[in-house]
């Protein structure tokens, strides 16, 4: 199953995130969250990312939604400092940060493979929600 990283300035977003997703998917998915600095923070770190993204992944690959400016640096550098083969099995969705989430672990959770999984998050750019 594709794993997904939630990587957020601060945990209570992610968290938040979490919660809604767990309450649409239950346990299915394989979620971590990367929020926040070593010393409490706000921030990203690229340790912590690289981490959860090593976490995350069972072979199948990992989807990191990150929320917003230097979340996609840190991640960028995480992913760097990866060792192959996970390297290559990590990517970054341009997505929103919750819709985008959402969308990734529906996906996940009906055993999508990385790509659809990436394009789920990523097509939920320019997502109307009023009619």
């Amino acid at each position: 199953m594709v794993g997904i990283v939630l990587v957020s300035h601060t945990p209570k977003i992610a968290e938040g995130t979490l919660e809604l997703i767990k309450q649409m998917t239950g346990e299915k998915v394989i979620m971590e969250i990367a929020a926040g600095t070593c010393d409490n923070r706000l921030g990203t770190d690229p340790v912590l990312i690289g981490e959860k993204i090593r976490k995350a992944d069972t072979g199948d690959g990992v989807i990191v939604i990150v929320d917003l400016g230097s979340s996609i640096m840190s991640t960028e550098v995480a992913i760097e400092s990866l060792e192959e083969p996970t390297r290559s099995r990590a990517a970054i969705a341009d997505a929103p940060f919750i819709e985008g989430a959402i969308a990734a672990a529906m996906e996940a959770s009906f055993g999508k493979g990385l790509q659809d999984v990436k394009n789920a998050a990523e097509n939920t750019r320019g997502m109307k929600k009023i009619a």
